[in-house]
């Protein structure tokens, strides 16, 4: 079983989440390629001892990348992401400077 600092691999503070977590209480993570809901779910209420609501899965591809370089042109791609939009209770919120859980 793995840890879930090994799951989680960081959380995406970009504009657009932090406007999902403020309207619906909605946290965005950075999750592992084969991670599934359910190791989602258990990291996050193991790591900020919260209860997980639902659990949503986004995988995105990689951009196929084109650089011109002295040797010709070169090919190459960004690595896949997989995303985890996670809901969690309405009273709760969680702190990322902080690391817990804010009521």
């Amino acid at each position: 079983m793995r840890t879930p600092e090994e799951i989680l691999r960081r959380p995406l503070l970009t504009e657009k989440n932090l406007k999902l977590t403020e309207k619906l209480n909605k946290y965005g993570f950075e999750v592992l390629l084969d991670a599934n809901k359910h190791e989602v779910k258990v990291a996050v209420e193991k790591r900020f001892g919260v209860k997980v609501l639902d659990v949503h899965i986004i995988n995105i591809k990689g951009k196929r990348k084109r650089m011109n370089t002295r040797r010709g042109m070169t090919f190459g791609k960004r690595s896949d992401r997989k995303k985890a939009l996670v809901t969690i209770e309405k009273d709760k919120k969680i702190d990322f400077y902080a690391g817990g859980v804010v009521s």
